[in-house]
């Protein structure tokens, strides 16, 4: 199935970082040309983006974009998904089925997650990317493509070169050009703007109004290091989003207590390495929270834990009270 073309323009690779508008000048290049691309880079930074920036703005945009994640199967199974078979090459093949490659024939293929594919797999592959022909499992004739290859990974290959876990030549095959995508930790700067691009897409989506980020919470989002990268910031905003109290904005109440609890021990963490950058307002604001945590467990225990009432006594909305409790981990006693 073709992908929407509009969808994959540049507009929606966000960032504005030198590192990242870099990256983004190198893709735009690269796109233009029919050589193998490697793209390099940790779980949830935006690969496939990348992948479908490059096919959509390429000479082959008009064609098919196909997509296979090489660690979701099994060697067999992935070897059936990308070759295809021919009738009672095995039990339950009971008619021939076109592989992937095929279906990308004259298009872009996707590998992700190459790293994860067996040597065995890695030979077939190689075989394609020499010749542009292959074999479908249990057939002798050889099948025909034109394909350019794109492939991915967030693992060392040179390291698996070394252990003997992935093909040296393979690895020159693929690595024509490399693009390797900084993790958000290392481009903390793009933080705001990819928020704001990420609640505007949460918008569209419900169908409802853009919320913004106060300042706050921005300072509380660089603070992250957001080992899950941009799917991790993705998956925090879509949370505070469903649980804000504020129509408009999302606060730093807004966030999730998980978020918050990390963000805070990584800052005592800096204050016992002494970290200067951990500031007086920041001692000042932590002195601040130990004082609400009284006052809330106090609530509770005068409202003999209704969180309604309590709430109530507080002048705060309830939900903000439960995220308050989840935050400062108040338990019965």
């Amino acid at each position: 199935m073709k992908d929407d073309q509009t969808f994959f323009s540049f507009d929606h690779l966000v960032g504005k970082s030198q590192l990242f508008r870099d990256l983004i000048e190198r893709i735009k290049v690269v796109a233009q040309y029919e050589v193998a691309v490697l793209i390099e880079g940790e779980s949830g930074t935006g690969k496939e983006l990348v992948a479908r920036a490059i096919h959509y703005n390429s000479p082959r945009k008009d064609k098919e974009f196909v997509v296979i994640n090489c660690s979701a199967f099994s060697d067999s199974l992935l070897e059936s998904e990308l070759f295809g078979y021919v009738k009672g090459s095995f039990t339950g093949a009971m008619a021939e089925k076109m592989g992937l490659f095929e279906v990308a024939d004259q298009g872009t293929f996707f590998l992700d997650e190459i790293g994860d594919m067996s040597m065995a797999l890695q030979v077939k592959i190689l075989r394609v990317l020499q010749e542009g022909t292959f074999f479908k499992v249990g057939g002798t004739k050889p099948v025909k493509v034109n394909v350019r290859i794109v492939a991915a990974t967030n693992r060392n290959l040179r390291q698996m070169i070394q252990e003997g876990k992935f093909r040296e030549d393979l690895f020159y095959r693929i690595n024509v050009v490399n693009l390797a995508i900084p993790p958000l930790r290392e481009r903390k700067e793009d933080i705001e703007v990819l928020g704001e691009y990420i609640l505007e897409n949460i918008a569209k989506k419900n169908q409802d109004e853009k919320k913004v980020l106060s300042s706050e919470a921005v300072q509380i989002l660089r603070r992250h290091d957001w080992p899950g990268n941009v799917r991790e910031l993705e998956n925090e905003l879509e949370k505070a989003v469903i649980f804000s109290s504020d129509k408009k904005t999302i606060t730093e109440v807004s966030l999730s207590p998980e978020l918050l609890n990390l963000v805070q021990a990584q800052k005592m963490e800096s204050l016992e390495d002494g970290d200067a950058s951990f500031s007086l307002k920041e001692i000042k604001k932590k002195a601040m929270e130990k004082v609400e945590r009284a006052v809330i467990r106090k609530g509770l225990e005068k409202t003999n834990w209704n969180k309604s009432a309590c709430a109530k006594l507080l002048k705060i909305s309830r939900v903000d009270l439960i995220r308050k409790i989840a935050r400062y981990e108040i338990e019965r006693s």
